[in-house]
């Protein structure tokens, strides 16, 4: 087994991260860091704190040059950061030691690592809402199509009252109507430029510091928290909240249809389904699996990364150390979560015939509450609900349908509508229809 399976030849079209995977690797993460080197001596060159000469061949040269990841092995080993190997291999590349020697300058590690971090983290959103997008207008027509499809809801796994497919359809895309809906507030509070210098207090950056990373900010379409992050982890573990509330609203449709696609039930089809080996007759809901597995994976990763929040004093490298452990991994999984969603959301299709099969083959039972309130127009209620609860114990020692012995209670009363499954989903329909246009605005 690979140690990553978003990386892995073998594993990687089982768990896809598409673009975002190439946003988590070392040479990304050296481009990123670069930037914000090049953006870092372009300020401080215009508010005068380097000679302007030596910042605009830095800023360029932050552009052109290349580094190789591999040769920064080293020196990040000994360092415990990439920064310090980076910036002499920057600096020896310049090949201009007069402008070379201005690189840098005031900015500690992790000033560099995370704002270019967050540079990657931004590009990761842009593509995660646009599969965002892309998956809720699919759900959003499949609700639109089925908003009056009947099939049975579970309650602790169990037949319950009537639905419509619609209606589940819109509970899978409600929380994601919700997480897209709070990107802006997200980005406004995670995507932060870093420039505080070693302990913080940005003294190497003298009184102009407060101008530079706002200066940064600018140039790098970042937000000033005009604040020093160093120990408070605050801007990941909202963002890493976020990806985890997604990898769980995608999850819980996996979870809904592993058990919509169990043999017997086959409530739902989902085109392109998975080979046995050994058995012919087997489709198995790889896709679905996947998505809940993964989620499942961020949810232990999330747990982690917050318990990495707890910063002791300034700096903390052992909390620092475990986010990167933690956070491409839980990316790359919500990722992977949502690629498949998104692909799921445009093949899977009802059996509207295996659902009202699903209703009608458990003997009506189904209808239990409904005919209880329709006998309450003619019995007192509690008269009602125990002919009922009676229908249905004999029913359940007998096997007979619940809608002949409803007839023979009570031959006098019409009892269609009771049990058209149609007639008896309530505002699912309504609620379909709510999440579509709301999808469909999008």
């Amino acid at each position: 087994m690979a140690a990553s399976v978003f990386d892995s030849p073998l594993y990687s079209r089982l768990f896809p991260a598409g673009e975002v995977d190439r946003l988590f690797t070392d040479s990304a993460e050296v481009r990123a860091m670069l930037l914000v080197e090049g953006a870092l001596a372009k300020t401080e060159g215009a508010l005068g704190v380097i000679p302007e000469t030596a910042a605009a061949y830095i800023h360029r040269a932050a552009m052109e040059v290349q580094i190789d990841p591999a040769g920064l092995a080293t020196p990040t080993g000994q360092n415990g950061v990439t920064v310090p190997g980076l910036v002499a291999a920057f600096r020896t590349a310049m090949e201009a030691p007069e402008h070379a020697q201005y690189a840098h300058w005031g900015a500690t590690s992790q000033d560099i690592m995370d704002t270019g971090l967050m540079l990657r983290l931004r590009q990761m959103l842009c593509l995660q809402e646009k599969m965002l997008v892309a998956t809720l207008k699919s759900l959003g027509t499949l609700a639109t199509d089925h908003a009056a499809t009947p099939m049975a809801a579970r309650t602790y796994g169990q037949h319950a009252t009537p639905t419509s497919f619609g209606a589940t359809v819109a509970h899978w895309g409600a929380p994601l109507l919700d997480l897209l809906t709070a990107l802006p507030a997200l980005r406004q509070s995670c995507l932060w430029v870093s420039l505080s210098g070693a302990a913080g207090t940005s003294a190497a950056l003298g009184p102009k510091a407060s101008e530079i990373r706002a200066g940064i900010a600018e140039a790098l379409g970042l937000h000033d928290p005009q604040r020093s992050w160093h120990s408070d982890r605050t801007p990941i573990l909202r963002l890493a909240a976020w990806q985890t509330q997604l990898a769980l609203a995608l999850g819980k449709m996996a979870e809904d249809l592993l058990i919509l696609t169990q043999t017997g039930i086959g409530e739902v089809s989902l085109g392109a389904a998975g080979a046995s080996s050994t058995m012919p007759q087997k489709q198995n809901p790889v896709l679905p699996s996947v998505m809940a597995a993964t989620a499942r994976h961020v949810v232990g990763l999330n747990a982690t990364l917050q318990g990495a929040g707890l910063h002791r004093l300034d700096r903390d490298g052992a909390a620092w150390f475990t986010e990167w452990l933690t956070l491409p991994q839980l990316c790359l999984a919500t990722t992977a979560t949502l690629i498949h969603a998104q692909s799921l959301s445009q093949t899977l299709r009802p059996n509207s015939a295996a659902m009202r099969a699903a209703m009608t083959g458990a003997q009506n039972l189904i209808h239990a509450e409904a005919l209880s309130f329709a006998l309450a127009n003619h019995l007192p209620r509690p008269e009602a609900q125990a002919a009922i609860k009676t229908m249905c114990k004999e029913a359940g020692e007998t096997g007979a349908d619940l809608a002949d012995l409803a007839a023979e209670a009570f031959p006098d009363l019409d009892l269609a509508a009771v049990f058209d499954p149609v007639q008896q989903t309530g505002h699912a329909p309504t609620e379909a229809l709510a999440f579509a246009k709301a999808a469909d605005l999008l």
